[in-house]
């Protein structure tokens, strides 16, 4: 803890004593500066007013600091708890404010199970929220390659430690992508057998006809052209060996590996005699083993303890961190739009980390050779079948378009890229006028990014966001222009997307003709 004399978020929260209920947590996921990223509010108020200057948000061990950024209103978003869920109570001022990627207002209520999904607030384009639960205090309690804030990193961090310096065999269960390779890596590293091998092997990778003696070894003729060999479990005595796909292990070994387990024989192909080893066994599965055709009985030795991986879905809150720490280890600044940024935070990633981690290293690509990356270019979006878990998923033959790939012979070029600075008033206006009033459109045609297209939209003298517009003047237009949106964004000069998220907002409130 730091010796400041400041009472830290952590101190003041022990000093109540956790209550029964989860706390409430607003978690930084992007902020204009990238070192305020994980910060977190947690408590558990009746009423909590987030503006420019409180609530203060914490690291563990620091001293707290507001949001503090000039695009965020002084008036604030009051967040409620009722009874199990939140409400929301956002402030009717020019400050844009969205939800989970669409324009708000008004008044918004969670439920208890939505909230522990996460809800993504951007306040003033610039600084991106996560509103969810936690129910655990932060914590600072790193381990090797696993990083999160929220209480679903935390614990497993916690669960790691635990049993890292023990010789517990460890069964990691989770989808593929939630970093159960990594976890196994780390329970290595902090055991007393770090300074050794970690030897890991696919089990699904295995010949199922050489199974026995990739892991167990095989005496000279053991089987036509056999050489004498060591197996994995040899090379891997006194040290870890990870078992990954642990489900997809050929049924001939399994009784095999739970004699190992309980003793530690093995027999090599066609050897006379037994051999013990020592090793540490890790394993991992993204499979249901109790379900599965498994050997039941190796299932309970290797779930001397079990550790459930948690998929990204379930901790949205850790969005922001895991971008700053997967460009960072790709050599790569963390400088993405803020919107792409929204859309990843709403995006339920069915690949979990991993994909996340491919999607940023192909958003990264984009942003340093000009583009202005969208989720739907680096990510092919389907709806979900029926009763999945993720609302959007992947398309199976999806790839990123690569940044240097010539267009098609029937495809427009892309106008050469140009600095802000060289752009008038009348260059915007006319691009808007020249696309419908689309945003993306018109920056293309700029040859400027989407981003770049907001800050001039912003400072233009002409034209105006929607939600500045008054609500009279719009129902004017829309009757004048016969409810066309379209016609109407042309003679109020405001964007078009703009224009319909106000729209829809006016008609739920009664207040223009749906």
């Amino acid at each position: 803890m730091s010796d400041s004399t400041e009472y830290t978020q952590t101190l003041q929260l022990s000093a109540q004593g956790l209550p029964s209920r989860p706390l409430l947590a607003l978690t930084i996921l992007w902020h204009p500066d990238p070192a305020r990223i994980g910060e977190q509010f947690v408590g558990d108020p009746g009423a909590l007013e987030v503006n420019r200057y409180g609530p203060l948000f914490y690291r563990p061990g620091q001293a707290g600091l507001p949001l503090g950024h000039g695009t965020i209103s002084r008036d604030p978003v009051r967040i409620v708890r009722d009874g199990d869920g939140v409400v929301l109570h956002l402030p009717a001022t020019r400050m844009p404010v969205e939800l989970n990627g669409r324009a708000a207002a008004g008044q918004v209520r969670f439920d208890a199970a939505e909230v522990a999904r996460g809800q993504i607030l951007m306040l003033g384009r610039a600084v991106v929220l996560c509103l969810h639960w936690m129910n655990c205090l932060p914590k600072h309690n790193p381990v090797p390659g696993l990083v999160g804030v929220g209480a679903a990193a935390i614990g497993l961090r916690d669960q790691i430690r635990m049993v890292a310096p023990t010789d517990i065999p460890v069964l990691l269960l989770g989808e593929t992508g939630t970093g159960k390779e990594i976890a196994a890596r780390a329970i290595h590293a902090l055991g007393q057998r770090a300074q050794t091998r970690l030897v890991a092997v696919n089990m699904a990778a295995l010949n199922e006809s050489l199974a026995a003696a990739e892991l167990f070894g095989a005496a000279r003729g053991a089987y036509t052209g056999a050489q004498e060999r060591k197996g994995l479990f040899a090379e891997a005595d006194g040290a870890t060996l990870f078992l990954d796909e642990i489900g997809n292990a050929p049924p001939s070994v399994q009784p095999m590996l739970l004699r190992v387990l309980e003793g530690g024989d093995y027999r090599p192909l066609g050897a006379s005699q037994d051999r013990k080893s020592s090793a540490r066994l890790i394993a991992a599965t993204d499979q249901d083993l109790d379900a599965a055709a498994f050997n039941q009985a190796l299932l309970r030795r290797l779930e001397g303890f079990a550790i459930q991986l948690p998929p990204l879905r379930e901790r949205r809150e850790d969005i922001g961190v895991l971008i700053v720490h997967l460009l960072q280890a790709h050599g790569a600044q963390p400088v993405l739009p803020v919107e792409l940024v929204v859309e990843i935070a709403c995006f339920d990633w069915p690949g979990n980390i991993r994909q996340l981690g491919h999607t940023l290293r192909r958003a990264a690509l984009l942003v340093e050779h000009g583009g202005a990356p969208q989720l739907e270019q680096l990510v092919r979006l389907t709806p979900a079948p029926s009763g999945s878990a993720a609302r959007l998923m992947p398309a199976p033959d999806a790839v990123a378009p690569a940044a240097s790939a010539p267009a098609p012979a029937s495809a427009s070029p892309e106008p050469p890229r140009r600095k802000p600075s060289e752009l008038t008033d009348a260059d915007v206006l006319d691009a808007m006028a020249a696309n419908d009033w689309n945003i993306q459109a018109a920056a293309r045609a700029l040859g400027i990014s989407r981003p770049t297209m907001y800050k001039l939209l912003d400072g233009h003298g002409e034209i105006r966001w929607a939600e500045r517009i008054p609500a009279e003047e719009i129902e004017r237009a829309l009757a004048a222009c016969d409810g066309d949106v379209a016609r109407c964004a042309v003679v109020l000069k405001t964007p078009t997307e703009s224009l319909r998220r106000e729209v829809r907002r006016l008609a739920a409130d009664g207040l223009t003709p749906h």
